[in-house]
């Protein structure tokens, strides 16, 4: 199946599924379950989860192809995992991959990086990614006083980023391509950034974790989960990024947004709505 591509300016884009996750609504935050629910409108399944769909994003943009973001890899379970496979289906040769920016080193965004046999999927491709980020998961030495997600992941981020270390790019805020620039976004990790990119009129702003499930955070952009290390920054970043991409009318891309993943967002109340893009 080909991957559908939108058109914005002088760049192309399509979400390409690594598949869903169910999860619990058990680490949310600041909200109760209850209206959690009632926001999400059903329960998956029967079994008190919710969906949630994990994406990446392809981008045909000034000669390059760019990857955003680098799905799960096979550490998720069996419903994950799938977007090596889904880009080669569509026609698309993960060697031929420029560039892959990686919004954070989480496990639905960076494991993806390789195979079963932790060999690159994208041997050809600079890896950009905050530099604080780096710091965090691949130089700094676990301690005591760490969750076992801290060491979990840890190790997984410097088993999926080791063959990539030449070619390993870290960034502080401002541009890093022709057209892109990276905006940190701390508090879901230390170094969680978005990267917007921007072609004459248009603009498309990648903001990774920024929401995972859109009915809950859209209309409550307080609610946390217990996987944001700083909570109070990750409200703080979202309410951010809402009030600037509501206010200056830049079309966003979530990870976690259901499919296509494209569209804006409107001020509702003391909250937000999302407008899916038609394209």
């Amino acid at each position: 199946m080909a991957i559908a591509f939108s058109k914005f300016g002088t760049m192309e884009a399509a979400a390409v599924s690594d598949g869903v996750l169910h999860a619990s609504y058990d680490p949310f935050r600041n909200i109760e379950r209850a209206e959690a629910i009632r926001l999400v409108g059903r329960e998956d399944k029967g079994a008190g989860s919710v969906p949630i769909q994990v994406s990446a994003f392809l981008v045909r943009f000034d000669g390059k192809l760019i990857l955003v973001d680098a799905g799960t890899g096979n550490t998720m379970g069996p419903t994950l995992g799938l977007l090596a496979d889904n880009l080669r289906a569509g026609g698309i040769d993960p060697a031929k991959v420029t560039h892959v920016l990686l919004t954070h080193i989480h496990p639905d965004h960076a494991n993806g990086l390789v195979d079963d046999r932790d060999q690159p999927i994208y041997p050809n491709a600079e890896v950009i990614v905050h530099d604080d980020d780096a710091r965090f998961w691949v130089d700094r030495e676990t301690d005591a006083r760490d969750t076992d997600f801290i060491r979990r992941n840890n190790s997984h981020a410097r088993r999926v980023l080791g063959p990539y270390m030449k070619r390993l790019r870290r960034v502080t805020n401002g541009d890093v391509l022709p057209g892109i620039s990276v905006h940190l976004q701390t508090g879901h990790s230390p170094g969680h950034a978005s990267f917007l990119l921007q072609a004459g009129r248009e603009s498309l702003l990648f903001w990774g974790d920024i929401v995972h499930v859109g009915p809950i955070q859209f209309a409550h952009p307080g609610a946390t989960l217990m996987f944001d290390l700083d909570q109070n920054a990750a409200a703080a970043s979202r309410r951010r990024v809402f009030d600037w991409a509501a206010t200056d009318r830049i079309r966003v891309a979530g990870a976690h947004l259901d499919l296509p993943g494209f569209g804006f967002l409107t001020r509702r109340g003391t909250g937000y709505a999302f407008e899916a893009d038609p394209r």
